[in-house]
């Protein structure tokens, strides 16, 4: 049964079954990592006009908006062009089944790698274009 899960259309979510015991669900948080900041620094990134990029880096703005998509509890969720994962990261702290990410720009794969390690079974990259 599909859903619609918020502000943007590319958000889509399939509630999931999944439970770690019978009644409990678990919620994980990731483990430290870089600031958004800090990645871009590290790889030298920067937003490209011509592909109308903008970076969050405030965790608390991208917190509110995944919030505004709604319950994302044990949905599965498609999030297109992530960037350096901003809004990814508040995606994975909402205690999602899945997320699989489409990225075109390739200069952003290694942080999404970053990320996809930290919660290992819980993100798939997908390098393409989504159209």
């Amino acid at each position: 049964r599909r859903r619609r899960c918020g502000w943007d259309r590319t958000v889509w979510c399939i509630k999931s079954l999944t439970m770690a015991a019978p009644g409990k669900i678990v919620f994980t948080r990731l483990p430290p990592l870089p600031t958004i900041g800090e990645i871009i620094k590290l790889y030298k990134l920067r937003a490209e006009k011509q592909l109308s990029q903008n970076f969050l880096l405030d965790l608390r703005l991208t917190d509110k908006i995944v919030r505004h998509a709604g319950n994302l509890r044990n949905c599965y969720v498609c999030e297109v062009g992530p960037g350096p994962g901003g809004i990814t990261r508040s995606i994975l702290n909402a205690g999602i089944a899945e997320l699989l990410v489409v990225e075109k720009d390739t200069r952003f794969i290694p942080g999404l790698q970053l990320l996809a390690e930290a919660a290992p079974g819980k993100m798939r990259i997908v390098h393409g274009d989504i159209l």
